[in-house]
């Protein structure tokens, strides 16, 4: 569960963090950083295909700067078959801990920043 967020800061069940980071149902992924920075890439989320959630959560920045392009996104919903919702971080974070309620196998992702 996602307690808070704030520009360049996010507090998951009770730690602080203040680089990008992946939230498993059963682990974190700490400084999650991306091969093109603000570009998602299919290579970015190796690890989340491999836990094949119903649902990614995707929290595209405070300002949603980071972006997803097109292939991406069809290569998760259609070739994977999950899920996907991306938002402004802040969003993201509300949107990630209401499908955590509804006992949703959710993965987020979350670009701190920008």
């Amino acid at each position: 569960m996602i307690e808070s967020y704030s520009f360049g800061n996010i507090v998951v069940r009770g730690k602080r963090y203040s680089k990008d980071l992946i939230i498993f149902p059963d682990k974190i992924k700490e400084n999650w950083w991306r091969r093109e920075g603000h570009k998602l890439s299919l290579e970015d989320l190796e690890e989340v295909f491999s836990y094949a959630p119903e649902v990614l959560v995707i929290g595209k920045g405070y300002f949603g700067m980071m972006k997803i392009p097109r292939e991406v996104q069809i290569f998760i919903t259609e070739e994977k078959n999950i899920e996907l919702i991306s938002s402004v971080t802040g969003k993201a974070a509300d949107i990630f801990n209401q499908l955590l309620k509804e006992r949703k196998k959710v993965v987020g992702a979350f670009h701190l920043t920008c």
